[in-house]
């Protein structure tokens, strides 16, 4: 949630790896809010449920080739 100490820490760490020249990759995201505020918050990339469940590997490579617009949520 947008006012909890989690976003918080969220916040902090991104900025940090900011600072220190590296990009971001939150684990993890479920939920569509979730993944707005971590964007909002400036994060580079995110992978979790929210995108897709586990499949196998020539599944995600059927679904890496269809690009961004085949993800849930697109």
């Amino acid at each position: 949630m947008s006012d909890s100490g989690d976003l918080a820490l969220c916040e902090a760490v991104i900025v940090m790896a900011h600072k220190l020249g590296l990009q971001v990759v939150a684990e993890g995201v479920e939920t569509a809010a979730q993944c707005a505020l971590l964007m909002a918050a400036g994060c580079d990339f995110a992978q979790g449920y929210v995108f897709a469940k586990p499949m196998p590997a020539a599944a995600l490579a059927a679904l890496a080739r269809q690009g961004p617009a085949a993800l849930p949520g697109a």
